[in-house]
């Protein structure tokens, strides 16, 4: 139970992680909580720039250069071996566990979030994700790969599913006005957490690099702490508002007619999955989502075989560039995919806050429409040797693929309603880890068997190209079939209260207003709190502006 009885029969305060603890008091600014979930999505969006260790972790026995192990070793004992190094492959393999145990997570345990408030997830989240790190770099200290998969993939890829979560049914609550909006701002904090973390990683790594060792354990213990104290103090600032509030002045839209999109009643998350709008939904964000994994594995090496040497301003082919010129074209190639991360990023803001305004079926039916449009032109304008509308191209589909993810929850909120949508959520982000399968298959083993039957470089990418433009087709149909939910899936009135009651929802007392207006005392925290996530992220959209800049020149 989350509150006691003290002496005298007096009720006792509710426990500190606890949903009563939590609820929100008249004044409160709802501009305090998209900060606080920002605070949680940038440290645990590392993720996206694990990469960043791959090769200083490929060489941690050697430190100057990789100690291969022995022909003979096989895949159980390498895992074993501290004398020798570790293949990328095997790092790899981290990325991999993230996103699986993301997503499981966040189907397991979204239900139990509902209930148990988001603080609570928030804290268990740091635990779990800054817990991992350190047991990960005690598998660096000690050169045991399994650790790493352990800390890192297992029990980070936990914290990960949690913290994603943790904030989309609170801040769908505090903003019936702006859900596109607001789940946009949290969630675009999951997309820049890479452009932070990753050159704060290599700043560390080059602190603490020597002789005896490539620094990659301390940047870990290091990293571990900025972020626990991030994420602590991003759960701790969550608040939920008590049942019924709505901002000063808003009025919630009337009920429409049978076929609208959007709704005020509410359907159980052990319901919502057996729907067919929950597996339209599902195949929606998926084939999205593959269509945009996949661009993204490939837009680096695809910009350098197509273009080759007219990045350089000469007319030479990709197998006929020296070294010199190759790595002058991976440093453009890297500025490239620099520029691609901060339309992911403005993407997830951008396209959430349009479908406020135009609807969340429609902003997916502009992803898929604008998307196979673009995905299926790219072939031809690698043709035109058109650099520039090539480069904006997958600019505007980077855009999609991340407000993709930034206005699903505010769809299944009009599908679902709000009571239960962070576990519906939870469930959702199955289809994350499915198209984290899907893309990057389709992209790799097309291109290797092209390559493998003589096609040239610059054409190996054609036909993959073409069948990404058809899964987003297929999505195309997915949402033109979503229809509103039947009446038979939602809670009745005694349902909905029961449901409450498990969640521990309260309402305000009798006396007390649910529409408030923030309190004028509040700005000074509302200021500094967005400051607190405002300067780390503006410094990694300025570091990324600059690896860009090659890209012009």
């Amino acid at each position: 139970m989350s509150t006691s009885t003290a002496l005298g029969g007096e009720a006792a305060q509710p426990a500190f992680l606890s949903k009563e603890r939590i609820i929100a008091k008249p004044g409160f600014n709802r501009w305090l909580v998209p900060p606080a979930a920002l605070a949680i999505h940038l440290c645990i969006g590392m993720a996206y720039g694990f990469s960043v260790f791959w090769l200083p972790l490929s060489k941690a026995v050697g430190v100057t250069a990789p100690v291969a192990c022995t022909p003979d070793m096989g895949f159980f004992a390498q895992m074993f071996a501290s004398t020798c190094d570790w293949q990328i492959s095997m790092l790899g393999w981290i990325y991999t566990l993230f996103f699986i145990f993301l997503g499981c997570s966040a189907a397991i345990w979204g239900g139990w979030l509902e209930h148990a408030g988001p603080r609570k997830a928030g804290v268990v989240s740091a635990l779990c994700w800054c817990g991992g790190l350190l047991i990960s770099a005690l598998g660096i200290y000690t050169h045991q790969i399994w650790l790493m998969w352990l800390g890192s993939g297992v029990i980070g890829g936990i914290g990960l599913g949690l913290g994603y979560i943790s904030p989309v049914s609170t801040l769908i609550k505090w903003f019936p006005d702006k859900r596109g909006m607001a789940t946009g701002m949290a969630i675009m904090g999951f997309g820049g957490g890479a452009m932070v973390g990753a050159p704060l990683a290599t700043a560390l790594m080059g602190h603490f690099a020597s002789a005896e060792g490539v620094g990659v354990w301390q940047s870990f213990v290091v990293m571990a702490v900025i972020y626990f104290i991030f994420m602590i103090g991003g759960a701790l600032g969550y608040r939920v508002p008590p049942t019924g509030w709505k901002p000063e002045g808003w009025t919630a839209p009337a009920a429409k007619a049978k076929n609208s999109m959007i709704t005020n009643r509410h359907v159980h998350v052990s319901v919502a999955w057996k729907t067919p709008q929950f597996r339209l939904v599902w195949l929606v964000l998926c084939l999205n989502v593959s269509a945009g994994i996949g661009i993204l594995g490939m837009a680096s090496p695809l910009l350098q075989e197509v273009f080759a040497g007219k990045l350089l301003g000469n007319g030479l082919t990709f197998s006929e560039l020296n070294a010199d010129q190759l790595k002058a074209i991976a440093a453009i190639a890297a500025g490239f995919t620099g520029l691609l991360s901060l339309f992911n990023i403005g993407g997830r803001f951008f396209w959430a806050s349009c479908s406020d305004y135009i609807g969340r079926k429609a902003t997916y039916f502009v992803f898929f429409a604008l998307g196979f449009l673009l995905y299926a032109s790219v072939p031809t304008l690698g043709h035109m040797g058109s650099i520039a509308l090539f480069v904006a191209a997958f600019c505007v589909v980077l855009s999609m693929y991340g407000g993709g993810f930034a206005t699903v929850p505010a769809y299944l909120a009009d599908l679902f309603g709000t009571q239960m949508v962070g576990a519906i959520h939870g469930r959702l982000l199955t289809a994350w880890a499915a198209a984290g399968v899907l893309g990057p298959v389709l992209v790799n083993y097309l291109r290797e068997y092209q390559l493998s039957h003589g096609v040239a470089r610059a054409d190996a990418y054609n036909i993959t190209l073409y069948i990404l433009a058809g899964l987003l087709v297929l999505g195309f149909i997915c949402n033109l079939l979503i229809r509103p939910v039947a009446d038979k899936y939602f809670m009745t009135d005694a349902e909905l209260a029961a449901e409450q009651a498990i969640g521990r929802d309260k309402g305000a007392s009798a006396a007390t207003s649910l529409e408030w207006k923030a309190s004028d005392g509040s700005k000074p925290l509302v200021i500094a709190a967005w400051l607190a996530v405002g300067i780390p992220l503006a410094w990694g959209v300025w570091i990324t502006l600059q690896k860009t800049a090659v890209l012009f020149h």
